[in-house]
């Protein structure tokens, strides 16, 4: 099932849910999955975010060989649902990335990847700069 519609609504009440269980807001490792990987710090919720990767590539290339195409939805699901995680344990929001998207639309591939590398290569010049 896709929709033509792209909402945050579902995207913003799982990023509340998710930052109420931030160390600082009382999250409970013991009762809960997200505090747990929270507690535990980056390492694991990084972790996690490199397996749920690896399955979305998994599923994607299972589903280019006859299996079910459904998985790649739900792997990306597991996979944004981590990166919230992240997200949230740095102090953004999947309106933060959002934002970031909607300022790179009408901007090439191409042209953003050269624009990052020419910012990148100017703070290397300013920070070799005695």
């Amino acid at each position: 099932m896709t929709s033509n519609t792209l909402t945050s609504d579902p995207l913003a009440s799982l990023a509340r849910v998710i930052e109420s269980r931030l160390p600082q807001n009382g999250g409970d490792p013991q009762a809960s999955y997200v505090a747990r990987l929270l507690h535990q710090g980056p390492d694991a919720f990084l972790k996690k975010i490199g397996e749920e990767a690896t399955e979305v590539v998994m599923a994607a290339k299972d589903a280019d060989h006859g299996g079910d195409k459904t998985k790649v939805v739900y792997e990306v699901a597991d996979l944004w649902f981590h990166c919230m995680i992240a997200l949230a344990h740095y102090g953004f929001s999947p309106a933060d990335v959002l934002a970031e998207l909607e300022r790179r639309a009408g901007t090439s591939g191409i042209e953003e990847k050269a624009m990052r590398s020419r910012v990148a290569r100017e703070d290397e010049q300013i920070g070799a700069t005695p």
